[in-house]
């Protein structure tokens, strides 16, 4: 499946099933069983006014709309949503490198105008940066 450059993941073949015996391959995986790559949405540069997505087909003819750079993000404080610029990114939960690059996954720590945010979406699949207020 080397083909459509898109990563292939599944058992090994070599491994040894539960009583011993060698594990055969009854099929390859189809297309639409291979994921895409890993989108990584990083921090807009500064002078950038507004964030910047991509389509992307799936299956059946759909669309998603995922996010490219980020300028903004809908930070949830006491008051309610509101939109905030971000300024940085923190430390990210899923690679140390992550915040060194900028780049912005669910659970990583952003310095927004409002504060201190965590975010809670996944914003290589949605599009957007959704973020809660840390209280210091």
């Amino acid at each position: 499946m080397s083909q459509f450059g898109v990563q292939v993941h599944g058992k090994s073949a070599t491994k040894r099933s539960g009583n011993g015996k060698r594990r055969h391959k009854f099929r390859d995986k189809r297309r639409a069983e291979i994921g895409n790559y890993f989108t990584a949405s990083s921090m807009a540069a500064a002078k950038d006014e507004k964030n910047i997505t991509k389509l992307v087909r799936r299956r059946g003819g759909m669309s998603n709309t995922v996010l490219k750079r980020a300028a903004f993000a809908n930070v949830l404080t006491k008051k309610g949503f509101m939109k905030s610029r971000i300024k940085g990114v923190m430390e990210s939960r899923d690679n140390r490198n992550f915040a060194r690059q900028n780049i912005i996954t669910k659970g990583t720590i952003i310095n927004t105008e409002a504060g201190r945010a965590v975010v809670t979406n996944r914003p290589g699949r949605e599009g957007g940066v959704n973020a809660k207020l840390i209280e210091d």
